[in-house]
């Protein structure tokens, strides 16, 4: 019985660990973000509104104005803010700020501008070495684009007779379909059980074969290690497996007689 409710115990845990994950990882990420829009861009912002609501108290009580503020009513203003909770609203500036942002880089003008400060930084020393490297992260992981898969393809990878499953990202490299005078493929081959990680391999067009899987059931397959497989393919290995199995059959009847 112990060893029952150990099983039960293991299977179940892992059960609703595999439930709940998701939601706080999503949660987790989240926070991360919005921390990180507060620390680097909210808290800068939420001065900016004390420093504007000070000019403003010291305008309309008619003292001399000052850039910096007279301190008796930073120390207000700062009271006021703490007791409201307004330190929230130093977030919701930068989530504005950030909309108008990229409002603007949208635009004639901002995609001008922001293409020139983009060549200045290619070109800083030092800088040169780690912007470009960066801002490819980002615009893979931000870009309306993404990664379009055309096909589901089956390859010898990563030796002969060992086959995997790829997805067809684009044609294969130019010089290499000169130089080897045949039609190449890209293909990108998911690793279990994180299908966003993977190789990348260039293989002749006649080397592979076209599989009858939609990307979403081939990324399915890949990520539960194999246990998944497309209805149709499963049905297949069904059929296979009674075959077999009739075969079998006679042949053990005759050991029994």
């Amino acid at each position: 019985m112990a060893r029952e409710f150990t099983q039960d115990f293991k299977r179940n845990f892992i059960r609703g660990l595999a439930a709940m994950l998701p939601t706080i990882l999503t949660l987790m990420i989240i926070i991360f973000v919005l921390q990180f829009i507060q620390r680097y861009v909210g808290q800068y912002l939420n001065v900016a509104a004390q420093w504007v609501a000070v000019q403003f108290w010291s305008l309309s009580t008619g003292r001399e104005f000052s850039w910096q503020g007279h301190s008796s009513q930073w120390a207000t203003v700062k009271r006021f803010w703490d007791s409201n909770h307004l330190h929230l609203l130093g977030i919701v500036l930068a989530l504005v700020a950030i909309y108008v942002l990229g409002r603007f880089v949208a635009s004639w003008l901002g995609r001008r501008i922001w293409r020139h400060l983009d060549v200045t930084l290619c070109r800083l020393p030092f800088i040169r070495h780690i912007y470009p490297q960066v801002k490819q992260v980002t615009d893979y992981l931000f870009s309306d684009r993404g990664v379009h898969f055309s096909r589901v393809v089956a390859l010898e990878y990563p030796r002969k007779g060992m086959w995997s499953l790829g997805l067809v990202t684009a044609p294969g490299l130019r010089d290499l379909e000169v130089d080897l005078d045949q039609e190449m493929l890209t293909v990108f081959i998911p690793s279990s059980p994180t299908p966003m990680t993977g190789y990348t391999v260039t293989v002749l067009k006649h080397e592979v074969i076209d599989m009858p899987l939609t990307i979403d059931e081939a990324l399915r397959y890949t990520m539960s290690g194999g246990v998944i497989h497309p209805p149709d393919q499963r049905s297949r290995k069904a059929d296979a497996e009674e075959t077999r199995k009739s075969r079998l059959l006679p042949h053990n009847g005759e050991e029994h007689k």
